[in-house]
């Protein structure tokens, strides 16, 4: 039976007792097998929207896609999933002429030009300006890992993080650069990468002044000026200003090799290597000697190279060391 409220009147749903009372504005479930009470705060002036609410209390879902059938408790919900397979995005920032499919997406935006962040974390105080954020945040200091890859279960802490990863098992990439064509998991990654081609350099150092095309490059940098190294390796405590530095790091202690050659499936630890190693198959040789024209794979090949030039100065060699 369908459930509704009337000021101080009572209607059964299945099992379950349902009575409101518009006085104390308390909607009580009471399950009659075993006498337990449940009290939520919800007052509804809405038989639609006490509906919508029920369905939070008895999972039912009765809205369901006709393109990829997931099903959703509210019309509401169904309406804003099919935006993501036709891509509309009805709400527009009055600022910047972003859109969004969602007006919960749009105001969040918005507060990137207000910079309102009232969401605050309990632990550590960093402010954030969408809930959502702030509930990943809290994670780091929970070390909560609730996704996890169906592939390989490695568990992540944000939902968006282990959509990023299934990538790198099905080796999809939807964002392509129009310059070069080189395609990309990430559109962050892309956008990192088109700065190559425009040579815009948008992250500047407040300190030395120096210019970063990525922020998280520029981040890395400023541990220069305070001496920051927030990566400590918890088997021999060295510490490392660059998570990335420390990852290459900690594989000396695992022996992991993460890397490998698709040609002759020889495996290395860092991904710089296997960039080196490829070039053996290529034959691709990008250092060349000024001297004698002589090409190298390797700029360390090089450098031994020019020692060959008895005529070279100490000077000269200095510049390619």
């Amino acid at each position: 039976m369908e459930a509704f409220i009337k000021t101080n009147e009572m209607y059964l749903v299945s099992d379950l007792c349902v009575k409101a009372s518009c006085n104390d504005a308390v909607l009580q479930i009471q399950t009659p097998a075993d006498e337990k009470r449940l009290s939520c705060e919800e007052d509804f002036s809405k038989k639609c929207h006490l509906n919508q609410h029920y369905r939070t209390h008895t999972n039912i879902k009765l809205f369901s896609c006709d393109v990829c059938c997931k099903v959703f408790s509210a019309k509401s919900h169904l309406t804003a999933h099919y935006r993501t397979h036709t891509n509309e995005k009805p709400f527009s920032c009055d600022v910047c002429n972003k859109k969004y499919a969602q007006k919960s997406n749009l105001n969040v935006h918005y507060r990137t030009h207000t910079n309102e962040k009232p969401y605050s974390c309990d632990v550590c105080h960093k402010e954030f300006s969408g809930k959502s954020h702030l509930n990943v945040h809290y994670r780091i200091h929970t070390n909560e890992k609730p996704y996890s890859c169906d592939v390989c279960r490695k568990v992540f802490s944000a939902k968006s993080n282990l959509i990023v990863h299934y990538r790198s098992h099905t080796n999809e990439k939807s964002y392509c650069c129009d310059i070069c064509h080189k395609e990309f998991s990430q559109r962050i990654h892309l956008n990192e990468h088109y700065r190559t081609h425009t040579n815009e350099k948008p992250y500047s150092c407040d300190v030395c002044c120096k210019e970063f095309s990525r922020k998280s490059i520029l981040n890395v940098h400023y541990r220069t000026h305070t001496n920051e190294k927030p990566y400590s390796c918890d088997v021999c405590h060295k510490e490392f200003s660059d998570k990335s530095h420390f990852n290459v790091h900690y594989r000396t202690h695992t022996k992991e090799k993460p890397h490998s050659c698709a040609v002759c499936h020889a495996a290395f630890s860092q991904k710089s290597n296997l960039s080196v190693h490829y070039r053996i198959h290529t034959d691709e040789k990008p250092y060349s000697c000024n001297v004698c024209s002589k090409g190298f794979s390797q700029r360390g090949s090089l450098n031994q190279h020019y020692q060959t030039h008895t005529n070279v100065g100490p000077y000269f060699l200095d510049l390619y060391s």
